[in-house]
């Protein structure tokens, strides 16, 4: 006569369990690098997005200048002079109403500045009347870069951008 087979105990092995998490470890080892070079071209994007915007705020306030809109005394700069008068607007000297001109609805951050710091404070800025080499802030503002002095996905300085 032969017995009945006995019913198998139900769960897992020591093995098996091992085996799943160094799995599920491996997975995890290839999916945080993967995660973090995500993460860094999305930063990327906020920046590339950002400097656009704060170059064309810059581009339209020195064609406000141009087009007779805001006042400037003779020999004074067509540039802002500084990046909150972007925001704050200023008069619109063709406005028969008296209207304002704003640049931006908010200042930028760079996103790759220490969090704590204002948005202004984020961008080096570069003055009209300092060289492209040596860009430097002073009266005005012809310019502004990233004050990262990280290495872009592709090779580049955040800060040459």
């Amino acid at each position: 006569m032969s017995r009945p087979p006995r019913p198998r105990p139900r769960g897992f092995t020591l093995i098996e369990l091992v085996v799943a998490l160094a799995l599920l470890g491996l997975l995890a080892m290839t999916a945080l690098p993967l995660a973090e070079l995500t993460r860094q071209r999305s930063q990327e994007t906020e920046l590339r997005r950002a400097l656009r915007d704060l170059r064309g705020a810059l581009d339209a306030w020195r064609a406000a200048v141009e087009a007779g809109q805001i006042a400037r005394a003779p020999g004074q700069s067509p540039w802002p002079p500084d990046l909150q008068v972007l925001v704050d607007g200023v008069a619109d000297q063709r406005s028969p109403g008296g209207g304002r001109l704003v640049f931006l609805r908010r200042l930028p951050r760079d996103p790759f500045a220490d969090p704590t710091l204002p948005a202004e404070a984020t961008w080096r800025l570069r003055a009209s009347d300092s060289p492209a080499a040596d860009p430097r802030p002073g009266r005005d503002v012809f310019d502004v870069r990233s004050s990262s002095p990280r290495v872009a996905i592709d090779g580049s300085l955040y800060a040459s951008w």
